[in-house]
């Protein structure tokens, strides 16, 4: 942004991917708009006819693990009553002229995460969120062992109806595929790249960059700063291990990713150690995006390396995080159309206020 406070109009080309862009058009924000409606979240701690609440576990599909186990669970994993992916009708993959099949198979799994009904994950202990991780790394190991076919084990999370959430009480979901889904593979395939002609990691350098880096870039002709650029300018949160950055070219305006600030490519590598730091982090990074846009619907997903003979050159190259997607507004045929979202805030005002938030002693 602008010394003057001028409004920016900017595409932002995304380092990770550089084939993604985003548009900065922060004059955008002030023309007529419809935007997601926050969510009255659901605080009750039980609800006798949710299916997810401690109690009614015969209304959910047998279920695959708790912890702990028994009747006095805090994590529970059932199979997806309506899954995308299964494994009930194999069939082999075809091929009839340029079309492909591939055979649907996988699993798809849902995680409740609390047995408290609304709580959210700002308000959830660190030590739970930290057990939270632990079980989805556990899992995914589980999946990735149980099946060559499966490569790729995703995590994520839905909060609200325009996330993608159909039941109020605190879930998240496990779906493993028979393909790397493109996202991933994009990011895959640039972050290889990238090491191969720098011989480092792009995450680890974006990390660098956020708490070593700054500059001022001057008009040629007038002299005038066009824009400075401030050490943790982009930090929101920062632990012993992990790091919360809000992305120079955000696809969405109050998007966050955290990641291990010391380079590790899998999340199965993970430690307890890491677990409980990484817990932390994101529960201030959730608790200052509740402060600045409550009741905001977003999703999380958490991207590793994908398993299989072709990404083990990815250790060096790859590096693990989670993102955080807040949904404040509907995407348009524009973005729709041409795949370039356009962020009315600007990357670099949303992190100051998210900054600022006063989240209190945590």
């Amino acid at each position: 942004m602008s010394e003057t406070g001028d409004s920016i109009r900017e595409i932002r080309i995304n380092p990770i991917v550089p084939t993604e862009s985003v548009l900065v058009a922060t004059a955008r924000g002030m023309r007529p708009k419809k935007a997601e409606e926050q969510v009255e979240r659901d605080s009750r701690t039980h609800v006798e006819t949710c299916p997810f609440c401690r109690g009614n576990e015969e209304r959910t599909p047998p279920q695959i693990a708790a912890f702990p186990d028994g009747d006095d669970w805090d994590i529970r994993i059932v199979p997806n009553l309506y899954p995308v992916l299964g494994d009930d009708r194999a069939q082999p993959n075809i091929a009839f002229g340029l079309q492909q099949v591939i055979d649907g198979y996988g699993r798809h799994e849902v995680v409740i995460d609390n047995p408290s009904h609304g709580i959210a994950l700002h308000e959830m202990r660190e030590d739970h969120l930290a057990r939270l991780f632990d079980v989805y790394r556990q899992r995914m190991g589980e999946l990735y062992a149980s099946d060559p076919r499966l490569k790729y084990v995703l995590v994520f999370k839905n909060f609200g109806p325009a996330a993608g959430a159909s039941i109020a009480h605190t879930h998240s979901q496990i779906i493993a595929t028979p393909v790397v889904p493109e996202n991933v593979q994009n990011e895959v395939q640039h972050s290889r790249e990238y090491q191969r002609k720098y011989n480092h990691c792009v995450f680890c350098s974006l990390i660098d960059e956020a708490l070593t880096y700054e500059a001022t870039i001057y008009d040629r002709s007038s002299g005038q700063v066009r824009r400075k650029i401030n050490v943790g300018q982009y930090v929101v949160e920062r632990g012993e291990r992990f790091v919360a950055i809000k992305p120079f070219a955000s696809r969405f305006e109050w998007e966050i990713h955290i990641l291990p600030l010391q380079h590790q490519s899998d999340f199965l590598k993970a430690s307890g150690e890491d677990m409980a730091d990484f817990a932390r982090v994101l529960q201030c990074t959730m608790a200052r995006l509740d402060k600045v846009v409550g009741g905001v619907q977003y999703n999380f997903f958490l991207h590793s390396v994908p398993h299989g003979s072709e990404f083990d050159d990815c250790d060096s190259s790859y590096h693990w995080h989670v993102e955080i997607c807040p949904r404040t507004s509907i995407p348009t045929g524009f973005e729709l159309g041409s795949g370039l979202f356009v962020s009315t805030v600007s990357p670099e005002a949303a992190a100051e206020a998210l900054r600022a938030a006063d989240i209190g002693d945590r």
